[in-house]
Parts: structure tokens; C-alpha cells; sequence
């Protein structure tokens, strides 16, 4: 177990996302009045630990604790409560509610996609949620079926819990992110995203658009090999209607997934135009239910003052009047303007002009800095000129010049003794800097090195040798070879019958032969008999 503060012990990692990792902790006492939930003592939370590169910036960690008080009071029963908020050196982490269930995206990858009633349902809910939080001003913009979390109740009903709010607001940091970057994954990441433009809460209903075409089909409507592939996807093509998705449904989703923010529904409009379609797309729906589903445009109308996303750390916060504590009176705005005291010479002359300090060279404005797709291509090109391509001589070339064999040095004579060698070491060429491209240029051949002599062969133990081996294993088998084809000659032809007659080898050659002129004549006989026969008749 490790500790977390004073009041938290790590037990077990639940998973591992790109900004930290999810653990399953145990609260050891009660927290103090800073944390929104106070907690008991042994019970069971969540805590998001950030990653390094969050907890080591600076900006990331004054925003965290300027956030404090934004995501503490962010309360909704589709949403998972952030508990309290732990910095320690160098740790931030973020206390959450344990949702005891699967994500969405697990959920599908295991069980397939879901009924067009049941996904209208969920991303009802999903969109109360972001009606509350955009009513706070906070907007999400990385809504995917990862963020979502699936609580059973005691019924057995699942209940979306939508998580990750702090991990957005906290990401807005200028060391981290820029204005015109998108925060969130490609296959779910809105157009104006990609493009660098002003993003509002339209961001989150792109998302839902997205998260509930996934929900019906089992994937997202846009894919590609890359993310760049993926994000002009989204800049330039329109979703397509699957055959199993209901007229009114894709009325939704349409409405959701268009590409100017302005035509989008408000959350609170994507929730109740949802209900209307689950009502009216039912096996038990009647015909006013029906008919409203069908007229769901008219209930899907935009936000007309939609959340921003603050250009910079904390913009979106509004400005607190702080309480009059003193003697002086409440502030009145229609009061007359008041004249501030003489803070100049006790003599009543005006201050001389004060010469300000210089500014910096790096505090002035800077020009704007390359898109993020041309940081990545940048990188990507960098990494790829580590490796250099330079001119080699054929001479040099091991696969087309043959080796050369070089007649070995004299060697001293047996009764002096050799000194010592050292090893000289080999001269390596010196390895280019990373991101200098290097010249083309033919390199330099290494000096030849004498090769080591080649020791005598040693002789064998025994120096008998048998002269006319080879000759005699051939002699051998051609004995073998005639014995075999004799006693085939013998048993398969008339020899044995010759032999017993007392026949030379001509007179049974001479037989042979009369026996098969005999045959001939007989046949010619016959023939001719045959044909006078013929011939009487």
C-alpha cells in the first residue's frame, strides 16, 4: 500500500489512461472541511493519480488548485462526485466516488451494440449531465464511451456515470495545451477541435452525436488508418444512416454531428428530444407517440448562449464580490465617482514620470506557434533524419568486390620471443547530432589491418596410410555388382535349359532363329489357304 496525503492508502491499480492512472484506495480517516465529502474511515474510494509531466508544471498545478472549489461543487446523479483534490510534492491526484461496474467501451466490446430505445435512454442521460455541468460552465470535451461508467443498482438497472470533468478543466494549461489545439481522442473530437477554432459546449453534444451512433452500431462513424485520416474525415464528410437505425433517431444524431456548432442542440434540448424518440420508436408506442417522435426537430433547438472553453487558465471563472467585513460602506454602483487621495509630493506637485522597467524579450508578443499536426510532422521528420543515407564506394561494397588475401607476415624465429601486442582500437565514424541532417559524402575506407596467420593444419596420430583404397571399394562393387546380374541372367532366362541340352551358344542361337522362320512360314501358309478357299466359294 502506498500513501497518499495523510488521509488516502493506494491498494490496487483499476486502469491506466492518458493522463494518469486509476486506483482503488482506502480512506484512513475522516478529511477535513477542504474536501466536499468527508468520508469514514476504512471506506472504499477511487483516486486518479496524474501523470509527471501534469504534476511537474506549474500551471497545471495552480489551475488544480484554483479548480478546486469548480470541481468540488460539481454534483449530478449522472456524474462521478470528485470526492477531494490531494497535491503533495510532486503528486496530484483527484478523489473519486468507486463506480463498482464497466465502462461503455468495454460494455460493447463484450456484449455488441444496444437496442435504439435503450441507446436513446443512456445518452439521455449522459446529456442531463452535461446540461448540469455546462450550466456551471464547464465543459468536458473528451466525451467517449470510456468516460462513461456503468453503476448496477440494487434493482439491476445500469446508470451511466459520466467521469473525467477535472481531468479537461485541468488540461487547459498554457504549458500543456494551446487555444487552437483539441483536447480529447480523434475518432470523438468535434470539428472546430481540429480546426483550431473557438470551441463552446457544441463540443459535447458533437460527442454525444457520436457516442450514441456508436451505442446503435457498435462503432464510431468516422475511422481511418491515422488521425490525421481521422480528423479530415470530420472536416469533410457527413455521417451515413445505417438500415437499423429508426428515421427519428437519426434525426438526433444528425442534429447533433453537423459541422457548424451553432446548429447543434443545447443539452437540455438533446435530452428531452432523446425521451420523445424512445417514447415513440417502442413496440408498446401509440400514435401521438409516434407522431411526436417523427416531429423531433422541432424540439432539438440550439443553445443560444452556449459554455466557452476559456482561452486562458481560470477566464471562465466569475468574479467574486467579496464580502464587506469593514467599517466602510457597501459598494454602490450609482454612486458619484469618487476622487482617489494625493499619494504625490508632500509639497502638492504632481509625480514625475516613473520610467518603467524593461520589459523582457520573452514577455513581449510572441507570433503564433505552428498548428499541433505540423508539431507532430516536425517530430516525426526528426526522428526520421537520425538515420542517414551517404554515398558508398563500390570498391568498399562487401557484396561486390571479392576479399583479398594477403600473404601472412614472416614469422620470427622459434627461439625469440614475441613482445606483447595491445589491441589497436578500431576508428569508428563519429555518430551525427540528433536533428542535424548530415552532407552527402562519400566516407572514408578504414586502414586495412593485417590478417592474423593461418596455423598449419595438424597432422592425424596415426601417418599409416593405404595406398589404392579408393580403387579397391570400387573393385569391391562391381565384384558385387556382376554377381547379382549373373544370377538374374541365370534364373530369368533359358540358359539353365541350353546348358542341359549340350548346346553351344551359337547352335542355340541358330535354333532360335529357325524356330521363328518356321513360324513366319506357317502363318504365310495358312493365309494362302485360306484365300483359295475364299476364292471357290
Amino acid at each position: 500500500m502506498r500513501p497518499v496525503g495523510s488521509k488516502y492508502l493506494l491498494e490496487e491499480p483499476l486502469g491506466r489512461g492518458a493522463t494518469g492512472t486509476v486506483w482503488r484506495a482506502r480512506q484512513r480517516e475522516t478529511a477535513g472541511a477542504e474536501a466536499a465529502v468527508a468520508g469514514q474511515p476504512g471506506e472504499t474510494v477511487a483516486i486518479k493519480v496524474l501523470k509527471e509531466e501534469l504534476a511537474n508544471d506549474a500551471d497545471v498545478v495552480m489551475r488544480f488548485l484554483r479548480e478546486r472549489s469548480v470541481l468540488l461543487r460539481l454534483t449530478h446523479p449522472n456524474i462521478v462526485r470528485t470526492r477531494d483534490l490531494v497535491v503533495e510534492g510532486d503528486l496530484l491526484a483527484l478523489v473519486m466516488d468507486l463506480v463498482d461496474g464497466p465502462d461503455l467501451h468495454h460494455y460493447l466490446r463484450d456484449n455488441g451494440p444496444l437496442s435504439p430505445v435503450a441507446a436513446s435512454l443512456m445518452t439521455a442521460q449522459i446529456a442531463d449531465a452535461l446540461a448540469a455541468s455546462h450550466a456551471d460552465g464547464i465543459v468536458h470535451r473528451d466525451l467517449k464511451p470510456a468516460n462513461v461508467l456503468l453503476k448496477t443498482d440494487a434493482d439491476g438497472q445500469m446508470h451511466p456515470m459520466l467521469t473525467d470533468f477535472g481531468i479537461a478543466r485541468l488540461a487547459d494549461s498554457p504549458g500543456l495545451t494551446r487555444t487552437h489545439e483539441f483536447v480529447g481522442t480523434p475518432a470523438y473530437v468535434a470539428p472546430e477541435s481540429a480546426e483550431g477554432r473557438p470551441q463552446t459546449s457544441a463540443v459535447d453534444i458533437y460527442g454525444a452525436g457520436i457516442l450514441l451512433y456508436e451505442l446503435v452500431t457498435g462503432r464510431p462513424p468516422f475511422a481511418g488508418g491515422t488521425a490525421l485520416e481521422v480528423l479530415h474525415r470530420h472536416l469533410s464528410e457527413e455521417p451515413r444512416r445505417p438500415t437499423t437505425v429508426p428515421e427519428p433517431l437519426w434525426t438526433v444524431i444528425e442534429r447533433c454531428l453537423r459541422k457548424e456548432p451553432g446548429e447543434r442542440p443545447s443539452a437540455e434540448n438533446l435530452a428531452r428530444g432523446l425521451r420523445t424518440v424512445a417514447a415513440g420508436i417502442g413496440v408498446h408506442s401509440n400514435a401521438a407517440q409516434v407522431d411526436a417522435a417523427l416531429g423531433v426537430a422541432a424540439l432539438l433547438a440550439p443553445d443560444p448562449a452556449p459554455a466557452p472553453v476559456p482561452e486562458t487558465p481560470g477566464a471562465a471563472d466569475p468574479t467574486q464580490v467579496l464580502p464587506n467585513t469593514g467599517g466602510a460602506p457597501a459598494f454602490d454602483p450609482s454612486a458619484a465617482t469618487s476622487v482617489m487621495p494625493q499619494t504625490g509630493r508632500p509639497g502638492g506637485g504632481a509625480d514625475p514620470t516613473s520610467v518603467m522597467p524593461p520589459v523582457p524579450p520573452g514577455d513581449g508578443p510572441r507570433p503564433e506557434e505552428p498548428h499541433p499536426w505540423q508539431s507532430q510532422l516536425r517530430a516525426a521528420r526528426d526522428r526520421n533524419e537520425q538515420t542517414q543515407v551517404q554515398y558508398l564506394d563500390p570498391s568498399q561494397d562487401p557484396l561486390r568486390r571479392r576479399p583479398q588475401r594477403q600473404a601472412p607476415p614472416p614469422q620470427p624465429p622459434q627461439y625469440q620471443q614475441r613482445p606483447p601486442q595491445r589491441p589497436q582500437p578500431q576508428p569508428y565514424p563519429p555518430q551525427p547530432q540528433r536533428h542535424q541532417p548530415q552532407p552527402y559524402a562519400p566516407p572514408q575506407a578504414p586502414p586495412q589491418q593485417p590478417r592474423p596467420p593461418r596455423e598449419p593444419r595438424r597432422r592425424s596420430a596415426n601417418p599409416v596410410r593405404i595406398p589404392g583404397l579408393g580403387c579397391l571399394k570400387g573393385c569391391l562393387v562391381m565384384i558385387v555388382l556382376f554377381f547379382i546380374g549373373g544370377w538374374l541372367i541365370w534364373e530369368l532366362t533359358p540358359l539353365q535349359g541350353w546348358i542341359a541340352e549340350g548346346k553351344s551358344y551359337w547352335d542355340a542361337i541358330g535354333d532360335g532363329i529357325t524356330n521363328v522362320t518356321d513360324w513366319i512360314s506357317q502363318l504365310a501358309e495358312a493365309k494362302d489357304t485360306a484365300d483359295q478357299i475364299q476364292n471357290q466359294q
